[in-house]
């Protein structure tokens, strides 16, 4: 039977005596969460879906076709890390530009979409200035603008606003819904702060020793109600506030 949407069917990766088993279906254009503790296996999952490590077996799919042996720059995917990734020499302008053509050459069009995805993240009027010359949350916003010009149907986001304080982190997370659902985007956010998923993802996955364990509605997962391993771990995250 088809699907609609990105699929990990029977995921393998091992490093050392640790090992990595994952099968997950997110449906197109739906908001998703993946939380866990630390060394669960969250980043790498996002890792071997992105491309930058290589899965040992198993298969992942988007939208029926298989993708699992394409290089990064193949895929249907575009991924947000907590470190921006600017390059500190280049403009904003620049640097989303990259998203399009690594060779920075500009033409009318691709100058328009530059400009169209810093106006979208409220930056059109800083388009000139260095990274250095940006605030944390400014960084970020060029980063997704750069996600934006990519055009590309996934987004994976390794936990980007960690650094960021509430307010800006709130912020954040509003803009990548209001533009992700705006364009339909299939997304999966790793959150090491389960609150922020609330009214953001409408469903959350748990992570633990590599397995997904739990893969459900938000609030529900996070009510944690006969869900010893995310009582666990909710006790866990708030004694480390």
């Amino acid at each position: 039977m088809s699907f609609s949407g990105l699929e990990l069917a029977a995921v393998e990766f091992e490093q050392g005596e640790w090992d990595l088993n994952v099968s997950l279906k997110l449906p197109r254009g739906t908001l998703n969460g993946l939380i866990g503790s630390s060394g669960a296996g969250k980043s790498t999952l996002l890792s071997l879906i992105a491309g930058f490590q290589t899965v040992h077996s198993g298969i992942i799919k988007f939208n029926d076709e298989t993708i699992t042996r394409l290089p990064p720059s193949k895929r249907p995917i575009s991924i947000l890390f907590q470190e921006h990734n600017l390059f500190s020499h280049l403009t904003a302008f620049q640097n989303v530009l990259l998203g399009i053509n690594p060779s920075l050459k500009v033409t009318d069009t691709t100058e328009q979409e530059v400009y169209s995805a810093l106006d979208q993240v409220g930056l059109k009027s800083k388009e000139h200035r260095n990274p250095k010359n940006l605030s944390g949350g400014e960084r970020q916003r060029v980063a997704i603008a750069r996600t934006l010009v990519m055009k590309r149907p996934v987004l994976l986001l390794d936990e980007p606003f960690t650094a960021l304080g509430p307010a800006l982190r709130a912020e954040m997370l509003n803009l990548v819904k209001d533009l992700s659902l705006e364009k339909g985007l299939t997304l999966l956010m790793v959150s090491h702060t389960p609150e922020d998923l609330v009214g953001f993802a409408e469903n959350s996955a748990f992570m633990d020793q590599g397995r997904i364990i739990y893969f459900k509605p938000t609030r529900e997962l996070l009510d944690g109600k006969n869900l010893p391993e995310i009582t666990r771990y909710l006790k866990f995250e708030e004694n480390q506030q």
